[in-house]
């Protein structure tokens, strides 16, 4: 069981890598997320956003072999997570790619709790 949390850590960093290749430009966010990214400050935005996911994604898989590190990983996957599907429910349409984030982030969330469970209860 000592293997939870840094499992958990790792699937969540997986996830929050995908996003990444969105640094390339608006042709593949538009690829991720079905949406027109043509706007240069859209584009801008949404690029930088792959930049710090891949910043989280890689703070998460340090921390998953640094015992000391797991539960700030662990907190900062469920404020991205959690953000996101709180900022999602106020959307009044999403793309499906949009829409398929959501799902990812549910089960991110689900993830992470069972981390943090096993954290709390000393079986990381």
């Amino acid at each position: 069981m000592r293997f939870v949390v840094p499992a958990v850590l790792i699937l969540v960093a997986m996830i929050h890598a995908l996003p990444v290749m969105g640094v390339l430009g608006a042709p593949r966010l538009a690829q991720l997320y079905g949406i027109d990214a043509s706007d240069p400050s859209l584009e801008l935005l949404l690029r930088h956003r792959a930049v710090l996911f891949g910043l989280l994604a890689g703070f998460m898989v340090y921390a998953a072999f640094r015992p000391e590190l797991r539960p700030a990983g662990l907190i900062a996957g469920v404020a991205s997570v959690a953000s996101f599907l709180i900022l999602a429910q106020s959307a009044a349409s999403l793309t499906e790619g949009v829409a398929t984030v959501v799902r990812a982030d549910w089960i991110a969330l689900v993830l992470l709790g069972m981390g943090a469970v096993a954290h709390v209860s000393g079986r990381a």
